[in-house]
């Protein structure tokens, strides 16, 4: 990402996957921002080596602020915060409240299993083909770069059949 010139806007923490993640992009010159719910901060969760640090006052507050500050959503192996956050992502450029790709690095085969169920709703019909495309999936984390650089959204029109009014 500091090689790209693409700063990193996550949920500012100090711990974790995504915590060494900031401290590598910080490491390589490149541009971070944290933004974290205060009652984390004070559980001295926060990063307090980051160039901006948000804190806000709720989780919704946190993530609509990543949302307006970010061009992207990319989820790297994680728990239930992770997957909220990029379903809540992926919903807003679904409706057309926002036109960002969202994108999964599945290392090691980690969202397989989530893939297949993401799938599986296209195939039952619970999902849209044009939904699905939203969601970026690769193995590589420079290949998901390129494939989010290179990202068109699809128009809410393209998404709206006739039998849909």
């Amino acid at each position: 990402m500091a090689r790209r010139n693409i700063r990193l806007v996550y949920g500012g923490a100090s711990v974790g996957v995504m915590g060494a993640l900031a401290d590598a992009a910080l490491e390589e010159g490149g541009r971070v921002t944290g933004v974290i719910p205060r009652a984390l901060a004070l559980k001295e969760v926060a990063h307090h080596g980051l160039p901006e640090l948000i804190v806000t006052e709720s989780m919704h507050e946190r993530k609509t602020t990543m949302a307006l500050r970010s061009d992207a959503c990319i989820a790297l192996p994680g728990g239930i915060g992770t997957l909220e956050e990029l379903f809540e992502a992926w919903t807003w450029s679904q409706l057309g409240f926002q036109h960002k790709p969202c994108g999964l690095l599945n290392v090691q085969g980690y969202f397989d299993g989530l893939i297949r169920f993401i799938d599986h709703g296209v195939a039952e019909g619970f999902l849209r083909a044009e939904h699905r495309g939203i969601l970026l999936v690769d193995t590589d984390a420079e290949a998901l770069l390129d494939r989010i650089e290179a990202y068109e959204p699809p128009t809410i029109a393209k998404w709206i059949g006739a039998d849909d009014t």
